[in-house]
Parts: structure tokens; C-alpha cells; sequence
């Protein structure tokens, strides 16, 4: 089979790799598509190592068709279409998954468009919902709001009756955000969301934060009293100085987490997160509240280009690859 390798010199190059087949408990899945994710740059970059026993291969997420089943594995059916969370291995014609991982492509979504799905749907409902208790009347606040984990992040919280205010770094960008449902778009070029929170709101519930140490004293400052800041991502650094009075005197919480690494099974596992995506996203999806933002899609073979796109910070949404017709 054919898989991107990423060469000694830089570079992403589609390859010749040794064929695999599915595990006990997996499943197989022929990759239609293949989604980009911000830590398949930082896996390219060598900053970012698969967990152990995961594929080297770089690919957290994909959309396909069942190609075989591993012993034990029962509710997929050959050529059923899905869609599937990972731990790696999804820029490849083909890729073994624990099948609490893998999910029906929901009703009204392309086989192409739900490779967009996984990654995103997993992240913000085990964050915002599972994680910070994210509710109806309750402002949730997402930086990078027009990226594929803030326009998801968008739509969700609107169909549980939340508000949502965002932060961009482009009128476009923030035009979008509103389109998709955002109460309050603050360009961050321009305009300190801490004050503007604080003219208009009594502050954020919920932060879901991509930036990681260079926002940190100002989301808990953004804070509501009993909020929780949930960080996701470390664009902005990893070390920062945290000031527990202000937590002590809003009741506030600041938490980290991160998907990859988790077990497939148990408490806070990927398939307990996948169960509930399928359980509460999937029917926002089918019934139309929620669709997928895809802001580009290029070949497999051109999987640098994508890279550097997704990096460049001017795609709205998510990219894709295409692995097959």
C-alpha cells in the first residue's frame, strides 16, 4: 500500500509502505480522505511523536469504507462508510482502528466531508461538554473561532443553547464566525477580548484556548465567576505565571488536556468520547444545526501543500486530503 513518509530533509512524500491488516478488535478501513490536524505539522516537524504502539504514519482522522474486520469485532459491515478517530496512520490508502473509535457517517454528510469530523467533534464535546459542563444560557468563548475546531465549536454550543463569542484575526474570518452563529466576534488585532467581554458579558463559563501560555493571565481574566479554561493547544508557548488569587476569588478552574494520548477503553477514554459524539453530535448533524467547514482539499500526493496552508493561518475550517475517488 501507498502512505505519506515524511523524509529526513523536510518534505512529505507519498510511498511505498508494507500493507497491514486489522488487529483483534480493529477495524480496517480503505481511506477515502484524510483530515489535517495541527499536530500532524508539529509530527512532520519532529516535535510531536506518535503515542507508543500507534502508527508512525501521520493522519488523526479519516473518512472511508470498511475493507475487513479484526476477531471480536461486530456492528461494521464490509463497505459500510465511517469515518474514524486516531492515534495516527490516516495519510495511507488504508489503516487499522480500534473499532470504538469508528463511527457511522452521519446522515446528509459526504464520505469526503466526514473525514472532517472526528477530530474536531471528539475535541470540542470531550472539552467544552464533558470536561468544562458546558450549557444552554451558558457564553462560551473559542480563540481561533473560523479554525475546524472553532467553526465546530460555533455551531455546537448554539445548537445546545449557549452563546458564543470568538476571536480571529480578520474581518473575513469573523464574518464567517457570525454566519455560523457567533453572538460576539472580536478581532484580536484590534480590540483586547478581555475588555470587551467585560463591556458587554459577565464573563466567559467556558474557554476553549488554542494559544496556551501567552493567553493565559488574560483568560482568567476573562473568566465568569465559577468559569472554567480549558487548554488545548500551545501556539502561544508553554510556560506562563498563573495568579491563584484571581482564581480563588472567581471560583475558577484552568485545565489541560489533550486526545491523542488517551486509552481507547476506560473512564476519559477515546472510545467513551467517540460513544458520546455519537450520541449527541451526530443527530445536530443529521438534522442540519451542525455541517462540516471545509476550507480546502488537495490531493494526497500534495500533502506538504497542505501543510503549509493549514500553517499559513488563511484556510477557514478544515483541509483535506484526498486519498481515493
Amino acid at each position: 500500500m501507498h502512505a505519506i513518509v515524511a523524509s529526513v530533509n523536510g518534505g512529505l512524500n507519498w510511498e511505498n509502505v508494507a500493507s497491514i491488516a486489522p488487529a483483534n478488535g480493529e477495524v480496517l478501513i480503505k481511506v477515502h480522505t484524510a483530515g489535517i490536524n495541527r499536530a500532524d505539522l508539529l509530527q512532520a516537524a519532529g516535535k510531536y511523536p506518535p503515542p507508543p504502539g500507534a502508527s508512525e504514519v501521520i493522519g488523526l482522522e479519516v473518512s472511508g469504507t470498511v475493507e475487513a474486520l479484526g476477531d471480536g469485532v461486530s456492528g461494521w459491515s464490509v463497505g459500510q462508510p465511517v469515518c474514524a478517530l486516531l492515534a495516527g496512520g490516516g495519510y495511507a490508502e488504508y489503516v487499522a482502528v480500534p473499532a470504538p473509535q469508528v463511527l457511522p457517517v452521519p446522515d446528509g454528510v459526504s464520505l469526503r466531508d466526514a473525514a472532517g469530523l472526528p477530530e474536531v467533534a471528539c475535541t470540542v464535546w470531550s472539552n467544552v461538554v464533558m470536561t468544562a459542563g458546558l450549557t444552554a444560557g451558558h457564553l462560551l468563548l473559542v480563540h481561533g473561532g473560523a479554525s475546524g475546531i472553532g467553526t465546530h465549536a460555533i455551531q455546537v454550543a448554539k445548537a445546545m443553547g449557549a452563546r458564543v463569542a470568538v476571536t480571529a484575526g480578520s474581518e473575513e474570518k469573523l464574518g464567517i464566525c457570525r454566519d455560523l452563529g457567533a453572538d460576539i466576534t472580536i478581532n484580536y488585532r484590534e480590540e483586547d477580548f478581555v475588555e470587551r467581554l467585560r463591556r458587554e458579558t459577565d464573563g466567559a463559563d467556558v474557554i476553549l484556548d488554542i494559544m496556551g501560555a501567552a493567553y493565559l493571565d488574560r483568560n482568567v481574566d476573562a473568566l465568569a465567576t465559577g468559569g472554567r479554561l480549558v487548554i488545548i493547544g500551545m501556539q502561544g508557548g508553554v510556560k506562563a505565571e498563573l495568579n491563584i488569587g484571581k482564581l480563588l476569588g472567581k471560583r475558577a478552574g484552568v485545565i489541560a488536556t489533550s486526545l491523542r494520548p488517551r486509552p481507547v477503553d476506560g473512564p476519559g477514554g477515546k472510545g467513551e468520547i467517540v460513544r458520546a459524539v455519537r450520541e449527541n453530535v451526530w443527530p445536530m448533524i443529521a438534522d442540519g444545526r451542525v455541517k462540516p467547514i471545509i476550507g480546502a482539499e488537495l490531493p494526497i500526493e500534495n500533502a506538504q501543500q497542505g501543510h503549509d496552508l493549514l500553517a499559513s493561518g488563511k484556510v477557514t475550517g478544515k483541509v483535506l486530503l484526498r486519498v481515493s475517488e
